[in-house]
């Protein structure tokens, strides 16, 4: 009996935390059932209890809130919009597919939609139809595949029970075990073992529903991140970190503070990466989270077969150049609001009362889409003021981000000039890395969600880099010409 009070000692505390945070009860009066009735629904959810109904049984409010992810909501530069499917980029901006030439988003590239519909989109998308072939390193990011992966992992010898915690040794060894063979299967075979798009197991322990990231590439990402020099002023815990002995790697879901988490759960998905058959997919934070920190990573990245890291080579140019995946976490960490220990959850899923209790809206949407209450928090403008600043960013950027991207298109018609005049790639070298630091830089901010919202002088800065690369690129071409 003695063994067991400490056990249940802390499930009742767990259960308690549960109920001030999330409010356990049907009813909207706070504690309308007992502790133990709690204790005994909370004992429901499991490490392999993913059908966000089933969360949902416990906690009805943020559930509703959840469902309505699937809404066909749209802004001027962000959402799907109200269409059956998402608009597409590609329609709208005739420039990407010279951008993407040989690439599969030159085929299929449309704009974000609601969580809900995460699997769905990657699962329709003509990306991962013939003639492309995608693996399961997609699910990644458009599925729930926490259990997956532990399950696959165990299965693949990875010790201990999938049921013990995610955060222990065990769990994390299952974790990226089955994260590196999912990530090799074809994405056909891989999609087969998902059934859920982003789930609340994805972000909470179902013990304590504390925040958690269960996202490999975020966790490796971020310890490499944490062991390097960049700056990191804006994550306390891991300037705590690096203040110690270091003795074992920086774990976030034991450092990080729940502010932090608060962004961290959101950035575990909503960031760039790397990835290629021959190896597995990474965040590549190794140098830091601005744009040319990570440029600098994959240029330094060698493959097993010695070439630098690239995403493809270019159709039409010949460059071997990048693809930038919605680096809106990078971004993010580079502005005002990141340094001001703004979370993407305080304006993305704000608090908001429910009874007596504080929950945060787990209707996951852009800020644009209500009525600005979160920005009021700190902004003492109107609503409407803050509105208009926010509109007047995103036109700015929007309009340097149109005249970067015709910088780097005529900078690839120059170079498909010179080609077809019978230049040979050797001689296009040096423009053709100009291309491959142009582009990355305007599709680092192209690829990014908010246009420029998140951090509009570093945006502005790339944008600027990007048209000085492409002019220097077009200089290289001729100058090669007059030789």
């Amino acid at each position: 009996m003695k063994k067991e009070l400490p056990v249940l000692f802390m499930t009742m505390f767990s259960v308690a935390i549960a109920v001030s945070l999330f409010g356990l009860q049907d009813g909207d009066k706070p504690g309308a059932e007992s502790m133990e009735t709690a204790a005994a629904r909370l004992s429901s959810l499991t490490e392999q209890t993913v059908d966000p109904a089933e969360w949902g049984k416990l906690f009805p409010a943020q559930y509703a809130d959840y469902l309505r992810t699937s809404e066909r909501t749209g802004t001027k530069y962000g959402g799907g919009g109200s269409g059956a499917i998402a608009r597409s980029r590609l329609e709208e901006n005739p420039h990407l597919k010279t951008l993407f030439a040989g690439y599969a988003f030159a085929a299929d590239y449309r704009a974000r939609r609601g969580h809900a519909y995460m699997l769905a989109d990657q699962r329709e998308t003509l990306r991962v139809e013939a003639p492309f072939s995608q693996s399961g390193a997609c699910l990644q990011c458009h599925s729930s595949n926490v259990t997956v992966y532990r399950n696959q992992g165990v299965a693949d010898g990875a010790p201990g029970s999938p049921s013990e915690p995610l955060t222990s040794r065990n769990g994390y060894a299952q974790l990226q075990r089955g994260f590196e063979k999912v990530g090799k299967m074809p994405f056909e075979e891989a999609t087969k073992l998902v059934d859920h798009p982003l789930a609340c197991i994805d972000c909470h322990d179902p013990k304590t529903m504390k925040l958690r990231v269960t996202r490999p590439a975020f966790i490796q990402g971020i310890i490499a991140f944490a062991a390097s020099g960049a700056i990191a002023a804006q994550f306390s815990s891991i300037e705590k970190w690096r203040a110690g002995n270091r003795a074992e790697p920086y774990d976030p879901n034991e450092a990080a503070s729940k502010q932090e988490m608060r962004s961290f759960v959101c950035g575990q998905c909503h960031a760039e990466y790397g990835y290629d058959t021959e190896i597995t997919l990474f965040y590549p934070w190794n140098n830091g989270f601005k744009g040319d920190d990570i440029e600098s990573y994959y240029n330094s990245y060698k493959m097993p077969d010695g070439r630098t890291f690239s995403d493809w080579k270019h159709e039409e140019s010949g460059a071997e150049v990048l693809k930038a995946q919605h680096p809106e976490f990078e971004l993010w960490s580079q502005g005002i609001h990141s340094r001001s220990g703004v979370s993407c959850a305080d304006c993305h899923m704000p608090y908001r009362k429910e009874g007596e209790s504080q929950m945060s809206d787990h209707y996951v949407r852009s800020p644009m889409l209500g009525k600005l209450e979160a920005c009021r928090d700190c902004h003492k403008s109107t609503a409407e003021e803050v509105r208009e600043d926010v509109e007047d960013i995103q036109e700015r950027t929007n309009r340097m981000l149109r005249r970067a991207e015709e910088s780097v298109v005529e900078l690839i018609r120059e170079i498909v000039a010179a080609r077809a005049a019978g230049y040979e790639d050797n001689q296009l070298q040096e423009a053709q890395e100009f291309q491959r630091g142009a582009q990355w830089r305007v599709d680092f901010i192209g690829s990014e969600n908010s246009m420029g919202v998140h951090a509009s002088g570093e945006a502005f800065r790339m944008l600027t880099e990007a048209m000085d690369l492409a002019a220097r690129g077009r200089t290289a071409v001729q100058n090669m010409r007059l030789r």
